[in-house]
């Protein structure tokens, strides 16, 4: 709270576009809640973004128009980018922000430029080894810079970073296996293999469990399935699961991954770091198949880190066989020793306080900036926004936390006027 008023501190997070961005951004603001500050999200229209602020009650929700930097895409790529540039100044104007936080993503880079128009401090959070594009641009303007992995700090070169870890939902927190297999309709005794791609799905990893189940349903019939398989392709994956007779529980998206995780003896997933942040915590086993379109191939080297220090294993898509598949996965799932080598290993790279050592360095320089200002106060209520709650809806390394680490390239200085 600001020490001379009792208007709470106003923070924006830009966090749309991508699961991967969404969920620790909710998980900062959870965080800055907690400590009496206003929230706002700055989402994306996509529906994994909508659906996934349904039940953020205590923030409020701005949708701005998606910005996606695609070869060929140039032209609608400044378009995008300058009309979210020109709503977010719009809507800081009335909400005055004291602060802006980037999850990632060039959906993110026009709220901050904004925010950095309007004299609030600015922050960036990256959770891959391999700082997106977005991020490496920005960490020129913001002020401080949040790492999930030691390796992201020399590709942010113009920025002060700390080693923080991705934060994680509060809902995150080891469960008891056999009654998450109950609430969701499956038998608590039998082992459950959760099979997801990622919050939009991914055809990859549903093609490769789909010819590997012919080999699965022979060496472990007992298995139950939970399949997140995306809207394009849930009803073939469906039909694959009944034609062997294998018990599976198969959606498009699933808002309660809490349980999906708690009911799983393994899984089989990408390598977002959000996903690997929530494996983490979970403690839960898992066969890593990275993304390989991905952006400079950051999930590969994400899922590179955790293979090597034993917290995952690794299999590269276009290097897979169902009979890979199947070895690894029965490994994981029946092999007591391998699980508990694995489940120590994740324990290591959870970062419990990720999300509270960010919304307190935030609040701390929010703080010191007040302090270096003359004090004006208000007592005029703000009214509500109009658009808000529109619709609602390099090197693997053991993990580093806590630890900031002060680029010693001096910024540009401004020219003289």
């Amino acid at each position: 709270m600001n020490p001379h008023s009792r208007q709470p501190s106003r923070f924006v997070i830009a966090c749309g576009g991508t699961g991967g961005h969404l969920f620790p951004g909710l998980a900062v603001a959870n965080k800055l809640v907690q400590r009496g500050c206003e929230v706002t999200l700055l989402i994306s229209p996509k529906d994994v973004d909508q659906q996934a602020v349904k039940c953020a009650n205590e923030v409020d929700i701005v949708t701005l128009p998606a910005v996606c930097l695609k070869r060929g895409g140039e032209v609608a790529f400044v378009r995008g980018f300058s009309q979210s540039y020109r709503l977010a100044r719009k809507l800081f104007r009335w909400l005055k922000p004291q602060a802006a936080l980037a999850m990632g993503g060039f959906t993110s880079a026009p709220p901050i430029l904004a925010a950095k128009a309007a004299g609030a401090r600015t922050f960036l959070h990256e959770s891959n080894t391999i700082p997106g594009r977005a991020n490496r641009w920005l960490s020129w303007i913001v002020d401080h810079g949040f790492i999930a992995f030691p390796a992201a700090a020399g590709r942010l070169r113009r920025c002060a970073v700390t080693v923080s870890g991705t934060p994680v939902r509060p809902q995150f927190q080891p469960r008891d296996a056999a009654s998450c297999r109950v609430e969701l309709g499956l038998e608590p005794a039998r082992p459950v293999v959760l099979v997801m791609g990622g919050s939009q799905g991914a055809s990859g990893v549903n093609e490769l469990v789909v010819r590997s189940l012919p080999v699965l349903a022979k060496a472990a019939p007992e298995w139950q399935w939970m399949h997140l398989a995306g809207l394009n392709d849930t009803s073939r994956v469906q039909r694959a699961y009944a034609a062997l007779n294998l018990t599976a529980v198969v959606h498009p998206f699933f808002d309660r991954m809490e349980f999906a995780l708690g009911a799983a003896s393994a899984a089989v997933t990408r390598a977002g770091a959000s996903t690997l942040a929530e494996l983490s915590v979970m403690r839960l086993p898992a066969l890593l198949v990275p993304y390989p379109a991905a952006t400079d191939n950051h999930q590969w080297h994400n899922a590179r880190a955790y293979a090597t220090t034993g917290a995952a294993r690794l299999l590269p898509q276009n290097e897979a066989t169902p009979e890979q598949l199947a070895r690894s996965l029965t490994d994981l799932v029946r092999s007591g020793a391998l699980r508990q080598t694995m489940q120590a290993a994740l324990a290591r790279w959870e970062r419990p306080i990720a999300g509270d050592e960010i919304a307190d360095c935030m609040l701390e320089a929010v703080r010191t900036a007040e302090l270096r200002q003359p004090f004006r106060p208000s007592f005029v209520p703000r009214p509500a926004p109009q658009n808000a709650r529109s619709n609602p809806a390099a090197a693997p390394v053991e993990p580093v936390a806590g630890r900031t680490i002060v680029r010693k390239t001096p910024r540009p200085e401004p020219a003289p006027v």
